[in-house]
C-alpha cells in the first residue's frame, strides 16, 4: 500500500478524494488549498509515489508516478510497466475505502501534472461508476488504449479539466486533446482553461469547491 497522508472528515462523511501529486512533488504539495475547497464532509488522501529515475530528468531519482522517456508525441512517452504498477496501487485505495465504507461511487479521483494524468487513466478503467475525475494540468496516458481498455462504468463518473494556458510543462494542446477525445466517446466532460502556467490559481481552486459540492451534496433534510 502507498504511503499517504489523510486529512480526515470533520463533519459526517460523504465521500472521499484520492489526490496524486506531480513529478517530484510531495503528497503536501496541496495541504495549503484544502481549506479553500469548503468541504469539511470529504476525506482527502494524498498517496506519495515510489522515488524512481527519470529519464527526460538525466536518470535523477525523484517521487515519480512512472519514468517519462521522451517530451515526443506518445505511444511512446511514458513506461508503461510503471504505468501499470501506479494504476494496481491507487486502485488499491480505492478499494481500501470501500473497506471503510466508502463506495467507488463516493470517491473522486484527483492530482495535478503527472498526478493527474495517473487520476485519468484509473478514472477510465474502474469496473464501477466513480463519483467524478478530476484533471489538472495533465493529459491522456497511453491513448493508444483507450478505446480497449475504458469502462462503460467509467463513462458516468464526469470529469473535470483544468489546464494552463501557458503552460510549458504539459502543453496546453495535450490537455485540450486529452478533454476532447474523452467528451467525443460520451463522456460528461468539463474544459476550463485559465490564464496561468503550470500551477493552480484561485479561480480554479474555486472552481474545484463548486465541481465537488455538486458531486457531493448535502443530504435533505429529515
Amino acid at each position: 500500500m502507498l504511503s499517504t497522508f489523510e486529512i480526515e472528515p470533520t463533519e459526517r462523511q460523504r465521500g472521499t478524494v484520492i489526490w496524486m501529486h506531480g513529478l517530484g512533488a510531495s503528497n503536501h504539495d496541496f495541504d495549503p488549498i484544502i481549506p479553500e475547497l469548503r468541504a469539511p464532509y470529504l476525506r482527502f488522501i494524498f498517496p506519495a509515489a515510489p522515488v524512481r529515475p527519470v529519464t527526460i530528468n538525466g536518470g535523477m531519482k525523484m517521487p515519480a508516478w512512472y519514468d517519462i522517456l521522451t517530451f515526443d508525441d506518445p505511444p511512446l512517452r511514458e513506461q508503461e510497466a510503471d504505468v501499470r504498477d501506479a494504476e494496481r496501487d491507487i486502485v488499491a485505495l480505492i478499494e481500501r475505502e470501500r473497506e471503510r465504507g466508502v463506495a467507488p461511487s463516493q470517491v473522486v479521483l484527483a492530482g495535478f501534472s503527472q498526478g493527474g494524468a495517473m487520476a485519468l487513466h484509473v478514472g477510465l478503467r474502474t469496473p464501477e461508476a466513480l463519483a467524478g475525475v478530476l484533471v489538472l494540468s495533465a493529459y491522456l496516458l497511453l491513448p493508444q488504449r483507450f478505446d480497449q481498455e475504458r469502462t462503460a462504468a467509467s463513462a458516468q463518473a464526469p470529469v473535470l479539466f483544468g489546464h494552463g494556458r501557458y503552460d510549458g510543462v504539459v502543453p496546453f494542446g495535450l490537455g485540450k486533446a486529452a478533454h476532447d477525445r474523452l467528451e467525443k466517446a460520451g463522456y460528461t466532460t468539463r474544459w476550463a482553461a485559465f490564464d496561468m502556467e503550470h500551477s493552480l490559481c484561485l479561480q480554479e481552486v474555486s472552481l474545484i469547491a463548486s465541481w465537488l459540492a455538486e458531486r457531493f451534496p448535502a443530504p435533505a433534510a429529515g
